[in-house]
């Protein structure tokens, strides 16, 4: 009998499972696999598949807790002719600088959304944006066009009421304009297509970035490709 009872716990003692072991970590979140975010604890990603993409992904992230989160993400667009490097770009390439910038202002042509807290300029008839390489205000906002900036080397932002519903400025090539590099990159509302250099999202994303963005966590946007020489982890 005793050796019957003992075979029998040694059966069910077979037959229990063993403790489960954890789950494998899975990869880093892609703000703690890049090289600098800025310093902050609120960054955007834009993420497209290599320089020839006109399409790919925007993630904003929270720091919390010592560790990245992604808090949302929507459907990007990039230049007409893809991606190029910052630093390397040219103006009037149609192509989105790859980098990691901060993002001065907002602006728009509507209302900032509801929970907006960063510095929203309204766009007026008389809102410019100047690209003019020969002009004093290059790569500067401007009320009435100064008579250095050509119309045609300018926007003027009351024309755009789709894509300037509600936009960031990116600091790219903002703070020592380097001329011929470019000027008027923004994250914006999406137009009918591709952009001319910007990144763009649709308007809800926008304006939830906007309520959510916070200028006292000093939030970065980085734009880069999957991988490669333009690769976001780089940034």
């Amino acid at each position: 009998m005793r050796t019957l009872l003992a075979l029998g716990a040694l059966a069910a003692t077979l037959a229990a499972p063993g403790p489960v072991p954890p789950p494998a970590p899975g990869p880093a979140p892609l703000p703690a696999r890049m090289a600098d975010t800025g310093g902050g604890t609120q960054l955007i990603t834009a993420v497209a598949g290599d320089t020839a993409a006109t399409t790919g992904t925007l993630t904003w992230w929270d720091r919390r807790g010592g560790r990245w989160v992604r808090t949302g993400s929507a459907p990007a667009r990039f230049g007409a002719k893809g991606l190029a490097e910052g630093e390397r770009r040219r103006q009037g390439t149609n192509t989105t600088p790859t980098g990691l910038y901060d993002l001065p202002y907002a602006f728009g042509i509507e209302p900032a959304p509801a929970g907006t807290a960063y510095r929203y300029a309204r766009v007026t008839d008389r809102s410019w944006w100047c690209q003019d390489n020969d002009a004093r205000a290059y790569n500067r906002w401007v009320e009435g066009l100064p008579r250095d900036c050509r119309a045609a080397e300018a926007e003027h932002l009351v024309t755009y009421e789709t894509q300037y519903a509600h936009a960031l400025v990116v600091g790219f090539n903002y703070d020592r304009p380097v001329r011929g590099r470019g000027a008027g990159i923004f994250l914006h509302v999406n137009g009918p297509g591709a952009t001319a250099g910007c990144v763009s999202v649709p308007k809800d994303a926008m304006r939830r970035i906007l309520a959510w963005a916070d200028p006292a966590r000093r939030p970065h946007i980085a734009v880069g490709t999957r991988g490669g020489p333009t690769a976001i982890t780089r940034y």
